[in-house]
C-alpha cells in the first residue's frame, strides 16, 4: 500500500465505529431492495397461482405487513447512512483541514515567496469537500453496490441461466467503457481544480487590491482579466461535461439494450415454455436491482476522480517538508541576554543562484543599538530575519548568547524576539484583540499598559469604543502611524529582549515619524535592537551603524566616524540631505 493510500485511510481511524455502523446500516438496506422481487415472485408463482381467493388473502395481508416492516427497517438504514455517514464525513474534512492549516503554519516563507494566497484557500476549502463526500459515499456505494449486484447475480441464475447470461454479455462493455471515461474525466477535473484555484487567486489579490485598483481607475482592465480566467474554467468545465455527457447517455443507452434484450429473449423463452410470466416479471424487477449498482459503481468512478484529485493536491501540500523546522535535540532559549554573533553567514533563496550577501561577521553585545543601511536590494531585511529563523542561512551560522539558533526551538526563539515592519498587519477585529496578540493571556490592564508606552492610548480612547473598537479588515480605519502605533503595543506587550525595527518609519509623515519614533526609542531601551534604516537622520543616534552590500559588510562605526571616513555612509547620508533640501525648495 502507497504512502498517500494509507495517509488517506488514517483518516477513518478515529471513526470506526461510525464507519461500522454505516457500513451495517448501508449493507441492510441494500439486503432489503433484494428481498421485495421474490415477494412479489412467491405472490405471483404460488399464491395467486395455487390458491383461491379465501385462502390468498390472509397471506397476502401478511406479506403486506413484512413489507412494511422492511420498510420501516430500510427507512432507518437509509436515513442513518445519509445522517450519519454525513457526520462522519464532516469529521473526517475537520481533521483533513485542521492538518493542512497547521501544516501551513510549520511552513517557511520561502514557500509563501513563490504561492498565491486564492491558491491555497482552494486546497482547503473546495478540495477539501470533495474529498469528504467520497469518503462517506465511497465505501458506502461499493458495499451497497456489491451485495446488490450478487445478489441479483445469484437469484437471476436461479430464476433463468439462460436469460441471466443475456444480461451479463452487456457487463463487460459497460465496464470497459467506463475505465475509458474514467481516464478521460480525470484529466478534465484535475484541469478544473486548478482553473478555479486560479480564479480564487485573482478574486482575493483584487479585493485585497481593490483600493489601488480605484485609484487606477482599473476597473474595466481587472474585469477582462477576471473574464479571461472565468472563460477558462468554462473551456475546462465544457471538457468535462462533455465527458460526463457521454459518461451517463452511454450508461443510459446500454441500461436500455439490457431491457431490450430480456423483454425479447423473455418473450421467445415464454413462447417455448422455457419460463413463466411470474419469473419474468421478477426478472424484469430484478434488472433494475442489478443496473441500479452498476450505475452507482460506474458513477463512483466520477466521484472517485472528483475525490482523488482533491486529495492528491491536499497531500501534495502536505509532502512539502518545512524547510525550517526544530531538530529533536533542540534547547528553549530562556534568561536571554541578548548577545548576537554572525559567524560568516551568506544568504541566497532557494530558487536562485548567486548570494543576497555574502561573508557576514558581527558581533553585537547585549542591550547595544544597531542600525543597518544600504541601497535598496541589498538584503537588509532579508539579513534580519535570518535572526528569528524566518529563512536559514546557506553559509556560516548565527548564535545567541554563544548558541547556535539552529539548536534552538522556534517557539522559544522568536518569543524571544520582537518585529515592527513598515507594513504592519493587522487582524480584523477589536484594538484590544491586536495588541493583545503580541501575548494571548495579557489582561487588560497589561495591554493598556502597553498601548500607553507605545504613545497610543490617547488615540485610542478617542475611538467610538475605545479598545473595544472593531477596526476593520487590516485595520483600514487607522491613520499609518496609528497602526504603527498599535504594532509597537503588542512588541511592549510580549517584552522582548531583542528587537527587530524594519524600517518602521519610513512610510509616515514628519508628526508621525516623531511620535512613532519616540515610542520605538522607548521601547528598545535595555534591549538589543537592530534597526533598519530608511530615513538616516533616525538613527543618528545609533551605538553603531553597519553598512551592507552585496559582499558584506562594509563600514561599521557611529554616524560621525562614518561621515569622516568619507565612504559608502556618507554619500548615501549626502545624497538624504541633498534630496531634503531639493523638496524644501520645492
Amino acid at each position: 500500500m502507497s504512502k498517500k493510500s494509507k495517509k488517506f485511510l488514517s483518516y477513518y481511524k478515529p471513526y470506526k465505529g461510525l464507519f461500522f455502523a454505516d457500513m451495517f446500516f448501508a449493507l441492510t438496506a441494500a439486503a432489503i431492495s433484494l428481498v421485495y422481487p421474490m415477494i412479489v415472485r412467491y405472490i405471483t408463482n404460488h399464491v395467486l397461482v395455487q390458491m383461491n381467493i379465501t385462502q390468498a388473502s390472509p397471506i397476502i395481508i401478511k406479506l403486506l405487513f413484512v413489507m412494511l416492516g422492511l420498510l420501516l427497517l430500510e427507512f432507518i438504514s437509509t436515513y442513518f447512512t445519509a445522517y450519519k455517514g454525513h457526520i462522519m464525513g464532516a469529521k473526517m474534512e475537520y481533521d483533513m483541514r485542521n492538518d493542512i492549516f497547521e501544516h501551513y503554519q510549520k511552513l517557511s516563507f520561502n514557500f509563501y515567496d513563490n504561492q498565491k494566497v486564492g491558491q491555497l484557500m482552494s486546497r482547503i476549502t473546495n478540495d477539501l469537500f470533495e474529498v469528504t463526500e467520497l469518503c462517506h459515499h465511497g465505501p458506502e456505494d461499493i458495499v451497497i453496490s456489491t451485495i446488490k449486484f450478487v445478489g441479483a447475480f445469484v437469484i437471476l441464475i436461479q430464476i433463468n441461466l439462460p436469460l441471466t447470461l443475456i444480461v451479463f454479455a452487456f457487463l463487460p462493455i459497460m465496464f470497459a467503457f467506463a475505465l475509458y471515461m474514467r481516464k478521460r474525466m480525470s484529466r478534465a477535473f484535475r484541469k478544473n481544480r486548478e482553473r478555479i484555484a486560479d480564479i480564487n487567486a485573482q478574486i482575493e489579490d483584487n479585493l485585497s487590491g481593490i483600493r489601488v485598483v480605484k485609484s487606477f481607475a482599473n476597473e474595466t482592465l481587472e474585469i477582462e482579466k477576471f473574464l479571461e480566467g472565468n472563460s477558462r474554467f468554462v473551456d475546462s468545465k465544457r471538457e468535462s461535461y462533455w465527458n460526463m455527457a457521454s459518461f451517463h447517455s452511454g450508461l443510459n443507452l446500454f441500461t436500455g439494450m439490457i431491457n431490450v434484450a430480456v423483454i425479447a429473449g423473455g418473450g421467445l423463452f415464454i413462447a417455448n415454455k422455457l419460463i413463466n410470466v411470474g419469473d419474468l416479471l421478477t426478472f424484469l424487477l430484478y434488472i433494475n436491482t442489478l443496473i441500479d449498482p452498476v450505475k452507482k459503481l460506474i458513477n463512483f468512478t466520477e466521484q472517485f476522480q472528483h475525490g482523488m484529485t482533491g486529495f492528491d493536491r491536499f497531500y501534495e501540500i502536505l509532502e512539502i517538508k518545512p524547510d525550517i523546522e526544530d531538530k529533536p535535540e533542540a534547547i528553549n532559549l530562556n534568561e536571554v541576554k541578548g548577545e548576537i554573533e554572525f559567524h560568516q553567514v551568506a544568504f541566497k533563496y532557494n530558487d536562485t543562484v548567486s548570494e543576497v550577501f555574502k561573508n557576514i561577521n558581527l558581533k553585537v553585545d547585549a542591550g547595544d543599538y544597531m542600525a543597518l543601511v544600504g541601497s535598496s536590494g541589498v538584503g537588509k531585511t532579508t539579513m534580519c530575519s535570518l535572526i528569528p529563523r524566518f529563512y536559514e542561512v546557506s553559509e556560516g551560522y548565527i548564535t545567541i548568547d554563544d548558541i547556535d539558533i539552529r539548536n534552538i526551538t522556534l517557539s522559544s526563539l522568536r518569543k524571544n524576539i520582537g518585529i515592527v515592519q513598515q507594513d504592519v498587519y493587522l487582524f480584523a477585529g477589536t484594538v484590544m484583540d491586536n495588541i493583545r496578540y503580541g501575548r494571548a493571556d495579557a489582561s487588560e490592564e497589561e495591554v493598556v499598559e502597553a498601548a500607553k508606552n507605545a504613545n497610543a492610548h490617547e488615540f485610542i480612547m478617542g475611538l467610538p469604543n475605545g479598545y473595544h473598537t472593531n477596526i476593520g479588515q487590516r485595520g483600514i480605519k487607522l491613520s499609518g502611524g496609528q497602526k504603527q502605533r498599535l504594532s509597537i503595543a503588542r512588541v511592549f506587550l510580549k517584552n522582548p529582549p531583542i528587537l527587530i525595527f524594519d524600517e518602521a518609519t519610513s512610510s509616515l509623515d514628519n508628526e508621525s515619524e516623531k511620535v512613532v519614533q519616540d515610542s520605538l526609542e522607548k521601547l528598545a531601551k535595555n534591549r538589543t535592537t537592530f534597526v533598519i534604516a530608511h530615513r538616516l537622520s533616525t538613527i543618528k543616534n545609533a551605538k553603531k551603524i553597519l553598512v551592507l552590500t552585496e559582499e558584506g559588510i562594509k563600514e561599521t562605526g557611529t554616524h560621525e566616524e562614518l561621515l569622516k571616513n568619507d565612504g559608502i555612509y556618507a554619500n548615501l547620508y549626502r545624497m538624504t540631505y541633498e534630496k531634503k533640501n531639493t523638496e524644501k525648495h520645492d
